[in-house]
């Protein structure tokens, strides 16, 4: 691989990045979404996800540079700040070019969660506000999908909860493993004040009410049944088990990128739970 488009991929924050964009594409199928749909979707959130990966280390190369952070492209002169930039910029243009075809209102929801996410990046970080963008980027996921469909829906409120609740735990769980740099550099987010112990704790606890949501709102309040019901309660079940296991990790003192892990792997059996559900994501 050259390396310049390494050193890009490396800027892109690819982990986050690649499970974003499979939860869009599997959420696309659970809504019935068309072949062609299911591609094109995948393709405006793996540019949405791209120019927020490259956003953050456009934005935040001085500071990374400053603590001489070696795991980010820019600080570590594999890379030029200028062509980062310019390839976010380029990412965000054809996220939203992508989303076009989905309608306007799909195109509008998408706005608003690339602003989101934008706006942590240029500044909301710093603040404690800084979990408000991952409540909205992540609760405005779902209704982007299902605004998308070729008979727009508004999705169900527990859905978007939930999407909420585990953006909010991503966060915190992102930010534990680099609270010494960031006091270094000045800043002070949602995820600092907290502190790692009980930052962890609150994460995890999310994560579990997550798991419990999603169970409730597609079994309890939606009506779903039969073997539907059942996978949404068994990865409600593993989500809960996966909550349980950070709050042991967190308790033994565990605060490395391996919370976040776990958090991402909760996404991906949700969103297979949301599989099983699709028949009662919207109303």
């Amino acid at each position: 691989m050259p390396k310049a488009v390494r050193a890009l991929t490396l800027a892109s924050h690819p982990g986050p990045a690649l499970v974003v964009t499979v939860v869009a594409a599997v959420l696309a199928i659970a809504v019935a979404y068309p072949a062609w749909r299911v591609v094109l979707l995948t393709a405006a959130m793996l540019a949405d996800q791209l120019s927020v990966g490259w956003s953050n280390d456009w934005i935040d190369a001085a500071r990374d540079s400053a603590v001489a952070r070696a795991d980010k492209p820019i600080a570590a002169h594999a890379i030029t700040r200028r062509t980062v930039g310019i390839a976010a910029f380029v990412a965000l243009g054809l996220a939203l070019v992508l989303t076009v075809p989905f309608g306007p209102v799909a195109l509008v929801a998408h706005v608003v969660a690339l602003g989101s996410a934008w706006s942590y990046n240029a500044g909301l970080k710093r603040t404690l506000f800084s979990v408000v963008p991952y409540l909205v980027s992540f609760g405005t996921l779902p209704a982007i999908v299902t605004l998308g469909a070729p008979t727009p829906q508004w999705p169900a409120w527990w859905v978007v909860a939930a999407g909420s609740l585990l953006g909010a735990a991503a966060h915190v769980t992102n930010v534990l493993p680099d609270l010494e740099q960031d006091r270094i550099t000045g800043v002070r987010g949602f995820g600092h004040l907290l502190g790692p112990r009980i930052g962890g704790l609150v994460s995890f606890g999310l994560l579990a009410v997550v798991g419990v949501l999603i169970a409730v709102g597609a079994v309890a309040l939606a009506g779903l049944s039969g073997w539907p019901s059942v996978l949404v309660i068994v990865g409600s079940v593993i989500t809960v088990a996966i909550a349980c296991l950070g709050v042991v990790l967190t308790l033994r003192g565990v605060h490395s990128r391996w919370l976040m892990r776990l958090i991402m792997t909760a996404a991906l059996v949700d969103v297979i739970a949301l599989v099983a559900a699709g028949p009662v994501l919207s109303v």
